[in-house]
């Protein structure tokens, strides 16, 4: 992958602290989803949608779509706006 300064996303976990980068970010029926990846030097990383939640005004939320049907309609928005990347389920 090309050069690119990509924002990055902080997730905390039982593990501690894990970094992935942010390669877009779109809205669905007024939902903010955002693909991320773990590698960014790797055309074999991995990658993960994740939803934004409602909560706190102050902090962010965000789970994995895991909703098949979600993930396939999220992935052809993504597919379109990235059309150097072909990402499978």
């Amino acid at each position: 992958m090309e050069d690119m300064n990509y924002d990055k996303i902080v997730f905390e976990s039982e593990d501690g602290d894990e970094e992935f980068y942010i390669l877009e970010q779109t809205m669905l029926a007024g939902v903010n989803y955002l693909l991320v990846t773990d590698d960014i030097d790797s055309e074999e990383g991995s990658f993960l949608i994740l939803k934004e939640e409602k909560g706190d005004e102050e902090f962010v939320s965000y789970d994995i779509v895991e909703d098949e049907k979600e993930l396939k309609a999220v992935i052809s928005i993504f597919d379109e706006l990235l059309e150097d990347f072909d990402l499978e389920v």
